[in-house]
């Protein structure tokens, strides 16, 4: 991981020169909870400004990136950063409290995210994945291991998203996703079963096939209603 990000900062540095301002590491791999497998590298990269000139400049560089499997590089301006917390409010959330400078200026430091804007974003994108899950689920029920894969693929999001609602809700941060349904199964008063079998399945590789898979999509579609209306019902 240490050498991918140090080459990524100098062809970063090599392409874009003094328009370069931060390059910024974020979410999982910035507090240590990066899996070679199953985790990805989140960077930003902030530029002094963004015209097609630069995006030609950093068009290698993207593509060397996207060709490892890498998430897309996040490319704002300096200024899309100061301004852009109520429209990015969990991701500088996260960033606010987990981040590695990689090189350049600490853009995220000074900032403000308004608790309104945060709590909005989070119910917005839980019930987004929510119907996106159903909408999945519903072409893959007569196909298991397609079936447990979309489970799968998606416990991350949702983990991601029950963290960022258990901070909202005051509870202390936790990172690891075992530790982050554990928090939610006290924050929503019952078992999560559905999510920490997925998470086990994620880790093993082996899955669960026929009737299972379909049980195992009836339980989660449930728990993750119960964590949607858990977040719906908090201080607006």
């Amino acid at each position: 991981m240490e050498r991918i990000l140090s080459e990524l900062v100098e062809r970063l540095k090599s392409a874009l020169a003094d328009q370069l301002v931060s390059v910024i590491l974020y979410g999982s791999a910035a507090v240590g909870d990066w899996d070679k497998e199953n985790s990805d590298l989140n960077v930003l990269c902030a530029l002094g400004q963004i015209s097609p000139r630069e995006l030609l400049k950093a068009e290698p560089v993207v593509v060397w990136w996207r060709a490892q499997g890498r998430p897309p590089l996040l490319l704002l301006t300096a200024e899309e950063v100061r301004t852009s917390a109520d429209c990015f409010a969990i991701e500088f959330h996260d960033m606010k409290t987990y981040r590695r400078v990689l090189y350049g200026a600490d853009l995220i430091e000074d900032l403000t995210v308004e608790n309104s804007f945060y709590r909005a974003q989070i119910e917005h994108e839980l019930r987004a994945k929510q119907i996106r899950l159903r909408q999945k689920a519903a072409e893959l029920l007569a196909k298991p291991e397609r079936l447990v894969k979309l489970l799968v693929d998606s416990v991350s999001t949702f983990c991601v998203l029950g963290r960022h609602a258990l901070l909202l809700s005051g509870s202390e941060p936790r990172w690891k996703k075992t530790e982050v349904v554990a928090g939610l199964e006290v924050a929503l008063g019952r078992p999560l079963s559905a999510f920490n079998e997925i998470l086990a399945v994620r880790e093993s590789g082996k899955q669960p096939g026929g009737a299972a898979a379909a049980s195992l999509l009836e339980r989660y579609l449930v728990e993750t209603d119960a964590l949607v209306r858990f977040v719906d019902a908090l201080a607006k």
